[in-house]
């Protein structure tokens, strides 16, 4: 065991490797070919969700010329580890700078995103030297796969919320011998950084985010002022609350009934996700526009092959009462202390508004408006997503 996998209190940090069944995939093709279509409208493209043209080519790719084992060996270059935290297991790929002075950064995914997303980033942020960049950028990544989803799940009971996870991360960090770090995220993953960053503050340089949303204050004043470029991200917010978020108040409220399909049908799972892709990445007319079908796929099938889309919907349940679509305002938290970078990639599924992050992050030290991208930030456009969080990396106090 190097020096940096080491046993805390007891508790192992066990190397892992993917290694899935044959019979897993068989059990995967026999289905994709036994599916049972539904019928569907004729000329209505998107606007009443997955377009069943589309759906069935892309389903027949899944089965006839996606590969999953290529997939399966390119995560496998990546040193990866399971512990177990808090009484659950966590998976967390584990990827150290050859650079002594690399500075650690912990980098969250969210729903429905996995470790799959960050494919492409480790090489450039772990070894700049190696991809023409500075040395000085360099950066230890840890990138955990949350609790109930993928190769961290099932959760083994209820009350793995927002502030349970980031103790965890707390916990592991600590474990791995990080004393100082970054919390990085998108999605989810955002709100996990921001409550690991304000909860774990003696050992938190700074907190990223490429995922904001900026609830409109109570205050009426806060609103003076505001440009057109503002109201329309006000407008975007309250079309995602009232057309786009019925999954969230699905998977918040009925977890286990969704469940049954979604893991039962590949189909289904395929369906549930890549409506996602489409919507809220910066695509055209398909997903695969702004993602590579391949990686979109890999991603897919780490929630197929673990069998957790309702493990991983139990998240909204533990969160709804902080989600948009609930019916109160959540209270108020402190200003956070440390230093804030947002990245707003301009295809994202919210948008937010400046001068209401300042109200409730009074610390932010880079606020980057990009030219494209969406809400899969490091999977659409993973040169932004280093460059960016190189940016934030010189921006922090020294």
């Amino acid at each position: 065991m190097s020096d940096h996998v080491r046993a805390t209190a007891g508790v192992p940090v066990e190397p892992f490797r993917i290694d899935v069944p044959q019979s897993d995939l068989d059990d995967l093709r026999d289905r994709l070919a036994a599916t049972r279509w539904p019928s569907g409208l004729p000329d209505v493209g998107w606007d009443r969700g997955v377009p069943p043209g589309y759906l069935r080519e892309l389903a027949d790719y899944w089965r006839t010329g996606y590969d999953w084992r290529a997939a399966e060996a390119r995560l496998n270059e990546f040193p990866q580890f399971v512990t177990e935290i808090d009484g659950t297991k966590v998976h967390f790929l584990h990827v150290r700078s050859p650079e002594p002075d690399a500075v650690p950064m912990i980098i969250t995914h969210g729903w429905p995103g996995s470790v799959a997303e960050f494919q492409s980033v480790i090489g450039p942020l772990t070894d700049p030297r190696a991809h023409g960049g500075d040395p000085r950028d360099a950066f230890h990544l840890v990138i955990p796969s949350v609790p109930g989803f993928g190769l961290s799940g099932p959760t083994s009971g209820p009350g793995w919320g927002i502030g349970r996870i980031a103790a965890a991360w707390a916990e592991l960090m600590r474990r791995l011998g990080y004393d100082r770090y970054i919390p990085q995220g998108g999605d989810i993953g955002a709100w996990i950084s921001l409550t690991l960053a304000g909860t774990d503050l003696p050992h938190v340089l700074g907190a990223h985010v490429n995922f904001l949303i900026t609830a409109p204050p109570a205050d009426p004043s806060a609103f003076a002022g505001l440009g057109p470029v503002d109201l329309e991200r006000l407008g975007l917010l309250k079309s995602f609350v009232d057309t786009g978020s019925a999954y969230m108040a699905l998977q918040a409220t009925r977890p286990h009934t969704l469940s049954y399909g979604l893991t039962d049908s590949p189909v289904g799972q395929l369906a549930w996700i890549v409506e996602k892709f489409r919507e809220w990445s910066d695509s055209a007319k398909v997903p695969e526009d702004a993602v590579d079908r391949d990686q979109l796929l890999t991603n897919v099938m780490l929630y197929w092959l673990t069998g957790t889309a309702g493990s991983s919907a139990q998240l909204y349940c533990e969160m709804a009462d902080t989600l948009p679509t609930s019916p109160t305002p959540p209270p108020e938290q402190p200003p956070l202390p440390v230093p804030l970078g947002v990245a707003v990639f301009p295809r994202d599924s919210a948008l937010p508004v400046r001068s209401f992050a300042d109200r409730a992050f009074p610390n932010i030290v880079r606020w980057s408006e990009l030219d494209r991208g969406g809400h899969f930030a490091a999977m659409e456009e993973p040169d932004l997503f280093v460059a960016e969080l190189r940016e934030f990396r010189r921006a922090l106090p020294s």
